[in-house]
């Protein structure tokens, strides 16, 4: 990517030469563009929200900012940044790095955002930014034409201050607010509570509440995917070791434990705020004592080879706004490296995505458990 302080080379984690996507887009690039031209100060602390593969980050060092924080949801976002930080000659500890778990900045003098494409996410984060502006806080956000809505602009103005728009360049836009100190933005609706519908297809679940913290997917309902895997679940596991893959605010490893006491749970997501979900769901429903793991982290990469007997997993098919596979490939492949001979695969997925074909090159094998108009479940095994 080429800047006003130099070109910096940017890749995606985990790296994938056959990766088409780039780590960075239009919009990354109007905001660099718009910080340089204008002459913004930048040596203040410096909070990068939503950024997704550390271009931002990347680039202003190379600009040299001075206290730079990146604050990101996702695992492998960090990770990016680490490496391209790391490419760029930056010392380890050059940009501090912080979840959306975190507590934030006690005072930001500059504000940089990356739309995120969970309205609930921007929500939640500018509620919990909004402390430590100040008077003099430069707010600046950037995303594509298509990710800029009369509803984000909303929530900047309402949360922040007095908000407008720039004109478009290549799709791209930048969203402009002067921080309003009176604003009295109300209090943060996240994390969300709703109580499961006493149609839930799965045992022991109906009627209880979930939490789920800002940016989790269908933060406000259960999903419909979800809802079908949930009345086509495996039983009589005993003592099995139970991943919950892509767990989200783990309502699929939680019915597994309800229905399964004496199977080990771990839910695994790449989304801070999903295992934070998810941790608080099993921690208020699973009973006393009963303990799982939950780790953040690029899917099951970091399980150990032949340790698991059963992964669950509702995989997705977008990266931000595109339409992918790669992440359900990569995720299939990671199950087939960590279940032991023997083991089980159990997806659920959109008909059309044509999952089974994927399977089986991975598997060698894919039977379908269950189907309806728009979803099926698919089982692979372990050979």
């Amino acid at each position: 990517m080429t800047t006003s302080w130099g070109d910096v080379t940017l890749t995606r984690h985990p790296e994938d030469p056959r990766d088409p996507l780039r780590a960075w887009d239009a919009a990354d690039e109007y905001l660099l563009n718009h910080l340089a031209e204008t002459g913004i100060g930048l040596s203040g602390t410096v909070a990068v929200l939503g950024d997704r593969w550390g271009a931002l980050v990347t680039a202003l060092h190379a600009a040299g900012a001075g206290e730079l924080v990146q604050i990101s949801d996702s695992y492998l976002g960090r990770e990016a940044t680490r490496a391209n930080l790391a490419r760029a000659g930056a010392a380890p500890d050059a940009v501090r790095l912080l979840t959306t778990q975190d507590p934030p900045p006690e005072r930001i003098d500059v504000l940089l955002v990356r739309v995120p494409k969970s309205l609930a996410l921007l929500e939640d984060q500018l509620h919990r930014l909004a402390p430590a502006v100040h008077a003099e806080t430069v707010i600046v956000g950037t995303g594509m034409v298509k990710e800029i809505h009369t509803s984000t602009l909303t929530l900047f103005e309402r949360i922040l201050g007095h908000t407008r728009t720039s004109l478009a360049v290549k799709k791209a836009r930048l969203i402009h607010t002067t921080p309003d100190p009176a604003a009295a933005p109300g209090p943060n609706p996240w994390p969300y509570r709703y109580a499961l519908p006493a149609d839930t297809p799965a045992p022991g679940l109906a009627g209880r509440t979930v939490v789920n913290q800002a940016g989790v997917f269908c933060a406000d309902r259960l999903d419909i995917g979800t809802r079908f895997l949930l009345g086509h679940l495996p039983h009589g596991l005993g003592h099995a070791r139970v991943a919950d893959l892509g767990c989200g605010n783990g309502v699929v490893g939680l019915a597994v434990a309800l229905a399964e006491p004496d199977a080990e749970l771990l839910f695994t997501d790449e989304s801070y705020q999903a295992v934070a979900s998810a941790e608080e769901n099993f921690r208020t429903h699973a009973g006393e004592g009963r303990k799982a793991e939950f780790a953040v982290g690029d899917g099951l990469a970091d399980v150990p080879a032949g340790s698991l007997d059963l992964v669950l997993n509702n995989p997705p098919f977008h990266s931000h706004q595109a339409t992918t596979d790669r992440t359900a490939r990569r995720m299939f492949a990671d199950a087939r490296r960590a279940l032991r001979p023997g083991g089980e695969l159990w997806v659920v997925g959109n008909r059309h995505l044509g999952y089974h074909v994927t399977l089986r090159r991975i598997f060698g094998n894919s039977e379908l458990v269950a189907s309806d108009p728009k979803f099926v479940v698919l089982r692979a095994v372990r050979r």
